[in-house]
């Protein structure tokens, strides 16, 4: 089958409305626009911090665990190959890979979850993708004739809408970012590299922290069994932990195939494969095929079944929430005791607000240091 839907390439061309900026931009001769973003997103201080935030397991349980960042890497290396096999636009989706969960607070899903839940109570909500374009859009402070990293506008609409639609009724403050359309291709894969990138090293994660056995995966996997049978019958005398290795491997190649043969055949199916006719589609035109798409279901289930919310994590993921919403609550309550500059923050975005900003920066640790400082002073 053919992979090439070229002609839905985003064009990254002067004048294209998806390379605009909201400021003048000096001219480089040797990057065209979404290679700058790249750079840009890429040398930011939210990006760096992403090595010391939970992937799954914290980084103090092991330096071989996954950090936020080392996953984002191996998410970009996907989508990459994805937008190459593909004929997309390469620099486009790889930066939207890299800048993808640079929104994400400390202790993973964890600490998204109290975060929501805190600012819930103040009749907001915390999203980590909405959150990601205020980073890009107003925190990150590199230029001095503005705020923020002044990307194109095709990033900026990929950090929103890479992995869920928004309406403008729900957020008429989203209206400059196309939200009755569907978004480019380049931006519809990063969801599903994510998926290929946690489902693969999750397992493998899982495997390192003792948590899951391999026999065990083998049989409740059937997308790794079958790759770990599979190769078995190529090294029939190999090491268990290598032969799984290798399966992870197979399954991740698997996987990414099918993401590109089936999104290939959708985009052909429309006739005339345009950018314009995928942004128009009623649906997302990246997706797997229904086969695949089971077997993801049955892998991801087995995930939040057998680690995600098994008693070891459970107990993290209590301390993490504890943590974040102890926090939220001193900061609330005692705003002068924020870092100096917050007051003006406060007085255009709330307290909640900025409290949540505040704490959804931290680093694992750096977090956890405020804590013990916080709990000696209220002693």
């Amino acid at each position: 089958m053919a992979t090439d839907c070229k002609h839905c390439r985003v064009a990254a061309l002067p004048g294209d409305p998806l390379l605009h900026r909201v400021y003048p931009a000096p001219k480089h001769t040797g990057r065209a626009g979404f290679e700058r973003d790249r750079e840009r997103v890429v040398q930011s201080r939210a990006f760096r911090r992403l090595a010391g935030k939970t992937q799954v397991f914290t980084s103090r349980a092991s330096d071989h665990f996954r950090s936020r960042l080392t996953h984002t890497m191996e998410v970009a290396q996907i989508a990459r190959e994805v937008a190459c096999r593909l004929g997309l636009n390469e620099p486009l989706a790889e930066t939207l890979a890299l800048v993808h969960d640079i929104g994400h607070p400390p202790f993973g899903h964890a600490g998204e979850r109290a975060l929501d839940t805190c600012l819930r109570q103040h009749g907001l909500r915390f999203d980590h993708n909405l959150h990601a374009l205020r980073i890009v859009e107003h925190f990150e402070q590199r230029y001095a004739a503005h705020r923020g990293l002044n990307l194109t506008l095709g990033v900026r609409e990929g950090i929103i809408k890479h992995s869920r639609d928004y309406t403008a009724a729900d957020h008429p403050d989203l209206a400059p970012y196309l939200l009755d359309q569907r978004p480019p291709l380049e931006a519809q894969i990063i969801d599903l590299a994510d998926e290929i990138a946690y489902l693969t090293a999750d397992l493998d994660d899982g495997v390192e922290s003792g948590l899951l056995e391999i026999s065990h995966i083998r049989r409740h996997v059937p997308l790794l069994g079958e790759a770990y049978t599979d190769v078995e019958a190529v090294h029939p005398d190999t090491d268990e932990k290598y032969l799984f290795y290798e399966a992870l491997q197979l399954m991740q190649n698997r996987l990414t195939d099918d993401l590109v043969h089936t999104t290939a055949a959708n985009v052909l199916a429309l006739g005339t494969p345009t950018l314009e006719a995928v942004r128009q589609h009623p649906t997302r035109l990246a997706v797997f095929s229904p086969p695949m798409e089971n077997a993801r279901r049955e892998e991801k289930h087995y995930l939040y079944q057998h680690l995600y919310c098994c008693p070891d994590l459970d107990r993290e993921h209590q301390k993490a929430e504890d943590v974040v919403t102890s926090l939220f609550r001193f900061w609330v309550e005692n705003p002068e005791d924020l870092p100096p500059g917050y007051p003006e923050e406060i007085a255009q975005q709330g307290l909640a607000r900025v409290v949540a900003d505040y704490i959804a920066g931290m680093t694992d640790a750096y977090i956890l240091q405020q804590f013990a400082l916080v709990k000696r002073a209220i002693r």
